[in-house]
């Protein structure tokens, strides 16, 4: 993102009606705003945001990020920051939870500091009850906007800086796509683009459909451009996300499919990694597989959520698909790319599950050989049809069936990772190694882990390492020089 001249805005005229003219003049006046704070405590401001749930959020949070970077605040390290937020994910009760509790512990905080901010936005803002919570238990909260009105983030809190009470502003239906508003990634040589938002899916048990409201694609042209200028700026790898990349481009005024997609970004010049997540099952081409399978670009890695084995449970969960026909995707894709990883998400103790259909799923973890498998326990959410349902499974048969579950998984995946052991790879390094000095950890175009000798100036690079030894889901190796 090229840095934009804020100095130039008029902040005595009326805000623009139009995007991100508008959030731009926001930022401005935050600007304005942190820079006299910053002179009257004789020191930066700082922000400290908390990212819960998946990778779109992680990268919804660099977006948020850059808004508040741009807007005059340095990043701080821990919620004593002069401004919190927090960027939430409801797709489990649990995290709604974590949330809560986070929010009780800064409360604390804020007592001592009562001129500090809290903010907290996305995909659990959405739910009415949450707001109403958040309202009654929490009205220390500064600033509440949803997951399909993040880009607003300055405007809001210049609204909360002007009017000195708590702001809620949440909106429903299809998210608004605003482009060219400033983000702060973590990582310089990865980034995550997102190229559509929302999902007309609505599993039973899922809560998501109804926070991120309808799918949503981005503009092929804007995808692209964003995606140039990351590699410009040495990014090497690119993750395209969305809640189900499969059914990209159908609500376009000019349709194309992901397929279509992934041709055009893999003819941008240095770019050397694509990933992409989430795919559905349902939607997954023979046109995909195709573009996959002749693509030098494109990693081999594909994250095919499975949920269930069982074909009864499966149409209950509303999945559009039965075991045999994802058995039947999954022959093909190893048949055609056979050196493709593939790993999948599954739920145990769906309402209803029988120990029958339990072993359905076992059967397709055994035919598939996963790589690697999220094993969930069921969760229920209020607000969705699965929590309505008759039949909730009792706790110690879920954590019987989860366990024998996890050593399959586990058991297939080590057998799995054992077919690289011995070769050469090509390794992108991400980070040092937290747990062994003078060692580098980095990702196979498969997605799975390498620990090997070398120094952090390797970082950002791909590097050949031979891999001499797996263990289990990671392997150990040795860079060739």
């Amino acid at each position: 993102m090229t840095a934009f001249n804020y100095d130039s805005i008029d902040l005595a005229a009326l805000p623009p009606e139009t995007e991100p003219a508008r959030q731009r003049y926001f930022i401005a006046r935050l600007r304005h705003w942190t820079k006299k704070r910053r002179e009257a405590l004789g020191r930066p401001l700082t922000c400290f945001v908390t990212t819960f749930g998946c990778q779109m959020n992680a990268h919804e949070s660099e977006k948020l990020l850059g808004i508040l970077r741009d807007a005059g605040f340095e990043e701080g390290r821990d919620e004593t920051a002069d401004l919190v937020l927090y960027n939430t994910c409801t797709v489990r009760e649990n995290a709604d939870l974590r949330v809560y509790g986070r929010l009780g512990r800064v409360s604390t905080i804020k007592k001592k500091n009562p001129d500090m901010m809290i903010a907290i936005c996305g995909c659990m803002m959405q739910e009415e009850h949450v707001i109403e919570k958040i309202r009654k238990s929490y009205p220390f909260v500064d600033v509440v906007l949803g997951h399909i009105n993040n880009y607003r983030l300055a405007e809001l809190l210049a609204e909360r800086i002007d009017c000195g009470h708590q702001v809620i502003d949440i909106e429903n239906g299809r998210r608004r796509i605003v482009e060219d508003l400033p983000a702060e990634r973590k990582y310089s040589f990865k980034s995550g683009v997102n190229i559509m938002f929302g999902c007309n899916n609505f599993c039973s048990y899922c809560i998501v459909p109804y926070v991120t409201g309808r799918e949503t694609s981005r503009e092929m042209k804007d995808i692209l451009n964003e995606c140039r200028l990351l590699v410009k700026n040495g990014v090497k790898e690119i993750m395209l996300l969305g809640q189900n990349v499969n059914s990209y481009g159908k609500t376009l005024a000019n349709p194309i499919t992901f397929a279509e997609l992934l041709k055009e970004v893999e003819k941008i010049d240095g770019l050397e990694r694509i990933r992409f997540m989430t795919s559905h099952p349902k939607d997954l081409s023979d046109e995909l597989i195709e573009v996959m399978k002749n693509s030098g670009k494109i990693c081999r890695h594909l994250h095919l959520p499975l949920q269930s084995g069982s074909s009864r449970i499966l149409k209950i969960m509303n999945r559009h698909y039965d075991k045999e026909q994802y058995l039947e995707l999954a022959r093909k894709i190893r048949q055609e790319i056979p050196d493709m990883a593939i790993t999948t998400d599954i739920i145990v103790g769906f309402p209803g599950e029988t120990e029958e259909d339990f072993l359905e799923t076992m059967d397709v973890v055994e035919k598939v050989q996963y790589d690697s498998a999220f094993t969930f326990i069921y969760s229920k959410r209020s607000g969705t049809p699965a929590a309505k349902m008759e039949d909730q499974i009792p706790a110690d048969v879920i954590k019987d069936r989860f366990d024998r579950l996890l050593a399959l998984v586990q058991a297939n995946a080590a057998k799995r990772c054992e077919l690289l052991q011995g070769t050469d790879q090509k390794v992108l390094v991400e980070e040092e190694d937290d747990h062994m000095y003078g060692y580098v950890t980095g990702r196979l175009s498969n997605n799975s882990v390498v620990h090997f000798e070398g120094s952090k100036d390797l970082i950002g690079s791909i590097v050949p390492v031979h891999l001499d030894e797996a263990r289990g889901f990671y392997y150990m190796g040795t860079m060739i020089r």
